[in-house]
């Protein structure tokens, strides 16, 4: 079966639940494991809370606080990105490094690109300064 859905909302932590949800729920009809859905909510939790904290860190005002979640189903296949338009990364290999964090005063544990790599069966990133960040994951359901 194949379908898609998009969404845009705020940068705000509020609304990382919120991600989790809509993208538990557009799995449903593959009737995913319990497992296997709680690895795709770890996943978009880690990388929508990337984007809020990281990716809208010193936010400026004239540009807008938005996370985009796009999600598409191929066969047993959830296809998601996650993008912001915020600061961006410098060096995303470095990032992607378990316990690295440009924010180790605010308790960041750094494994945020870790646990995506974990759960999902694909994880790439792009990012390039001040233009934002997009993540890509894969997962195939069902197997």
């Amino acid at each position: 079966m194949d379908n898609e859905m998009r969404m845009e909302f705020d940068a705000i932590s509020e609304n990382e639940g919120f991600a989790r949800v809509a993208v538990a729920a557009f799995i449903t009809p593959l009737d995913p494991t319990l497992e296997e859905v709680a690895d795709v909510k770890t996943a978009v939790s880690e990388a929508v809370t990337n984007a809020i904290i990281h990716g809208y860190a010193g936010r400026q005002k004239d540009k807008p606080c938005k996370v985009e979640l796009s999600c598409r189903l191929n066969g047993n296949a959830l296809h998601i990105e996650i993008r912001d338009q915020g600061c961006g990364i410098e060096d995303v290999e470095k990032a992607m490094e378990p316990l690295y964090t440009t924010l180790p005063d605010e308790n960041r544990s750094g494994m945020g690109f870790s646990f995506m790599e974990a759960f999902m069966d694909d994880l790439e990133v792009e990012s390039a300064p001040g233009e934002g960040t997009l993540v890509r994951m894969k997962k195939k359901l069902g197997i």
